[in-house]
């Protein structure tokens, strides 16, 4: 029996075979996170940012008494990158904050837009249906045309 590339082979003087690659498929399972292990996890890194900004609070207090009493230029420089550092500290407090709450939110929120509304009806209900609609938009614009131009015409008289 030939092979369909003998020739290839016979040409650039080769011996070919075809090997199977015999690949195993693993299946990856996913971690699911649990509610224990987010509050876990937001106790711990918000317990890590208090300690961080207290600290960072004892440091500015002794960085601001050594600028003061050395009255040297780069020791405020110093002091005015602790503080900086500080507030950032404070800034990822609220944001983890925030980020608890959008977790919180996305597993008690369910879906909030409808794409395959249905009406179920015969076309006459669905006729009605709109003429209904038709005639309460009719009397609401005819009101505020009213109040609009009755108004503008009362107040354009006097």
């Amino acid at each position: 029996m030939t092979k369909k590339f003998d020739g290839l082979n016979d040409a650039f003087n080769i011996e070919g075979e075809i090997v199977s690659k015999d690949t195993e498929i693993e299946k990856i399972e996913k971690i699911k996170s649990s509610v224990e292990d987010v509050k876990k996890d937001y106790e711990y890194t918000r317990g890590n940012l208090y300690s961080l900004i207290e600290k960072g609070q004892e440091a500015i207090n002794g960085i601001l008494e050594l600028a003061q009493e050395s009255e040297m230029p780069r020791a405020y420089e110093v002091a005015g990158q602790l503080i900086k550092n500080v507030a950032d500290a404070t800034d990822k407090l609220m944001d983890l904050q925030k980020k608890l709450k959008d977790v919180e939110e996305d597993k008690t929120k369910g879906p909030t837009n409808v794409t395959n509304a249905l009406f179920v009806g015969s076309t006459a209900d669905l006729a009605k249906l709109l003429k209904n609609q038709n005639l309460k938009n009719e009397w609401f614009f005819s009101k505020i045309n009213t109040f609009i131009y009755g108004q503008w015409s009362n107040n354009r008289c006097h």
